[in-house]
């Protein structure tokens, strides 16, 4: 059996389930071309969230880890010190399971990397590098010192968002393109579909923000650039801007050729889309408790794509009810 065979199978099954959770039935929906490569990277990434996220755990030893894993990634220094502190001093701070046994598999997702394809790979590194840099902007920016601080300005949170979700658009298109190319329409140029891709991703990351603004507030963090009495106006400006990306996803589904990818390309944006019209029509107090879409809305609408993807203009009318 190969390697791959064997990586895939010992971290991409019941620990990729666990930890991406709701995206898992993206994962699994993605044609065999592509399904490593961005399984892979997903579990990566998710791995780099936890070292972020990690709050019991000094700013100071996360940022480091962060560095060393930057390092990691792109080749430049040995697994085993790494993954020794993350054993040591991350995994006995998590309160989920999945989250632990990810930190415990960290040498086993770096193997996992080591065995990829010298096109898949660069790509992978690139999206890598640049979720961890937001990362590291989002320790540095926000200390643990029970202050509320937002972030400076629109260019700050566009910026954030691209880094953490937006590159993610840009690299799916990217391997798409070199794994997958007849699955993309040829009508449109690879540059238009990661624009597309980029704006979907940022947008699906402001509806995290938007969402969890209450718990983020909390916590010391504003990701709106605004003062703390124009959090609710800003909310506001900023679901429309959250909006205003998404069409652009739509735009993206639609020039998706490919039938299995078309759906699971379309599962995170309808389930956005959704989230976003819940979050439209709650009161501010609902909207600071967090707002989530039910397990039977998300039933709802991966029966609903599943026939809607057969078509762009069946996408389209999804998306609008969905969105009303």
């Amino acid at each position: 059996m190969s390697d791959e065979s064997h990586h895939e199978r010992e971290l991409g099954g019941q620990l990729l389930a666990a930890v991406s959770r709701s995206f898992y039935l993206t994962l699994k929906a993605l044609p065999k071309e592509l399904r490593e490569p961005i399984s892979l990277a997903y579990l990566l990434a998710r791995t780099a969230d936890t070292i972020a996220d990690t709050a019991s755990v000094s700013a100071e030893v996360r940022l480091d880890c962060l560095e060393r894993y930057r390092a990691l990634v792109r080749g430049d220094s040995a697994v085993g010190a790494l993954a020794s502190t993350l054993r040591e001093q991350f995994c006995p701070q998590q309160e989920d399971e999945a989250e632990r046994r990810l930190m415990e598999k960290f040498a086993d997702g770096i193997g996992w990397l080591r065995t990829m394809q010298p096109t898949p790979l660069a790509a992978i590194q690139s999206v890598l590098e640049h979720i961890i840099d937001g990362q590291l902007l989002d320790i540095r920016r926000f200390p643990s010192d029970d202050q509320l601080r937002a972030l400076a300005s629109a260019e700050e949170l566009d910026e954030y968002t691209w880094l953490v979700a937006g590159c993610v658009g840009e690299f799916w298109t990217q391997l798409c393109a070199t794994e997958l190319p007849s699955s993309l329409d040829p009508g449109v140029t690879t540059a238009q579909m990661q624009e597309w891709g980029a704006r979907m991703g940022k947008g699906l990351q402001l509806i995290n923000i938007l969402r969890d603004i209450g718990e983020d507030t909390q916590d010391g963090r504003c990701y709106l650039p605004c003062a703390p009495s124009d959090i609710q106006t800003e909310w506001r400006r900023w679901l429309q801007t959250c909006t205003e990306h998404l069409e652009h996803g739509l735009r993206y589904v639609q020039h998706v050729t490919h039938g299995k990818l078309r759906y699971a390309t379309a599962l995170p944006l309808l389930l956005g889309i959704q989230t976003v019209a819940k979050m439209r029509s709650a009161s501010w107090d609902k909207v600071q408790q967090g707002i989530k879409i039910s397990r039977l809305d998300v039933a709802s609408i991966l029966a609903q794509a599943a026939i809607a993807c057969r078509s762009g203009e069946a996408m389209e009318k999804l998306y609008r009810k969905l969105a009303a």
